[in-house]
């Protein structure tokens, strides 16, 4: 696989995947351009060698329908701010071709937001998966996908994908186009080559003991993960709305906390699982519980497997973080995904900004840590730690399938697999 340190783009027209999906408030301004900012340093190496760029990213769900509120010509001056030079739009990606073949050296053409156009995603549109013509109507978005790939592959000598945070879809942008460049013309982006050799560094190179930290809402949404994660560490700590099924499994009253019934009997299975292979399954042991889902609402903190009825788990408690923090301070690798409360409320948001913490101390004391997922993401930037752990992964559905042990569509394009 060529590495795009060691290509020289003279001379040549860059296509590249970013991921632009950048915020917007309601008058189409961006509030937060980390992924624009994430993708410089290789639009930048492209120019300064003297090459050109088109480029293509997604914003928002537009479900293969022009969306003005999604556009990406709203950006341009921002992507133009971020690279010190002028940015062309092409409003139509499948009409492009003679604005990419006006390019110079040196210059960048931004196209239309990519899931305008059904074939981007390769879905077929308004026939669902029971009906007997779904099939055939599978077959031609297929056929159109291709050729929409192929159009968008036709405006360059190049190709490169540097957005990691769709590298687990196999869009026409993200994997069908690399199929129309040889293997020394298409290579994985500076920001995707990071994020690749983050999870690997996890993944397969770890250092003992090992800690992964997973939250959020559901088990149902990280169950892969949680099952992969137990033949490789030493500890895991789960947290969040996810861990009151394992509590309710065991017999504990849970309240009105969120949880999946349907899922206990596999959360006793992790459980087993986990003793089973030696993993040190860490639960909360108290939660900071509330009479209703409101930041303003009256808290307590209890025992986690005694919530008062019509009281529901929303923080971790003190006990439960001073056991992680013992956890995390002696690990060595530390994958974090998931917050352990419900961040989003400021009142409930004190477990997660401590697990930053403690992740953050962890890693000034030599351990290597890898935190990804926009809830754990947010918490090192709000309490300004994100300088202080290893990697700060772009990419949550990319990074969680990639833990799962999955092939991303995106990289295996790049690398022939």
């Amino acid at each position: 696989m060529v590495n795009i340190n060691d290509f020289n783009f003279a001379g040549l027209k860059a296509l590249v995947r970013v991921d632009f999906n950048v915020p917007l408030n309601e008058n189409g301004q961006i509030t937060d351009d980390t992924r624009i900012r994430g993708a410089v340093p290789t639009l930048k190496k492209i120019l300064a060698d003297g090459g050109s760029l088109i480029l293509m990213s997604h914003m928002g769900k537009p479900k293969g329908k022009v969306n003005a509120k999604l556009s990406l010509g709203q950006i341009t001056d921002a992507v133009a701010a971020a690279l010190g030079c002028p940015v062309e739009f092409a409003p139509d990606c499948a009409q492009a071709g003679e604005a990419a073949a006006k390019l110079q050296p040196g210059q960048v053409l931004l196209l239309e937001n990519l899931r305008f156009y059904p074939e981007e995603e390769g879905k077929p549109v308004g026939i669902e998966k029971d009906d007997p013509a779904y099939g055939e109507a599978k077959k031609e978005m297929k056929r159109r996908q291709e050729d929409f790939a192929k159009t968008l592959a036709s405006y360059a000598d190049v190709y490169v994908n540097d957005a990691f945070g769709t590298a687990h879809r196999r869009h026409a942008s993200t994997a069908v186009v690399a199929d129309y460049f040889d293997a020394d013309h298409k290579m994985l982006g500076m920001l995707m080559e990071k994020e690749v050799a983050a999870i690997d560094n996890v993944m397969r190179n770890a250092q003992h003991p090992f800690t992964a930290i997973i939250g959020g809402s559901k088990v149902s949404s990280k169950l892969a993960v949680i099952k992969n994660l137990l033949d490789k560490v030493d500890n895991l700590i789960i947290g969040g709305g996810m861990g009151f099924t394992f509590i309710k499994a065991q017999g504990g009253s849970i309240g009105n906390s969120l949880h999946e019934d349907e899922l206990m009997p596999e959360a006793l299975n992790v459980l087993a699982a986990a003793k089973e292979k030696g993993v040190n399954l860490s639960l909360s042991v108290q939660t900071v519980c509330a009479q209703e889902f409101s930041n303003d609402a009256e808290r307590q903190a209890v025992d986690i497997y005694h919530i008062p009825d019509g009281w529901e788990g929303m923080d971790a408690g003190e006990e439960s973080l001073k056991n992680w923090k013992k956890i995390i301070l002696e690990s060595k690798t530390i994958l974090w995904n998931g917050p352990v409360g419900v961040f989003e409320f400021e009142n409930f948001a004190h477990g997660t900004g401590e697990i930053a913490k403690y992740v953050a101390e962890a890693t000034k004391h030599g351990a290597y840590s890898l935190v990804g997922g926009g809830d754990s993401v947010a918490a090192v930037g709000k309490f300004g730690l994100a300088d202080q752990v290893s990697y700060v992964s772009t990419g949550g559905g990319a990074m969680l399938e990639a833990i799962e042990g999955k092939t991303l569509p995106g990289v295996a394009a790049i690398k022939g697999e």
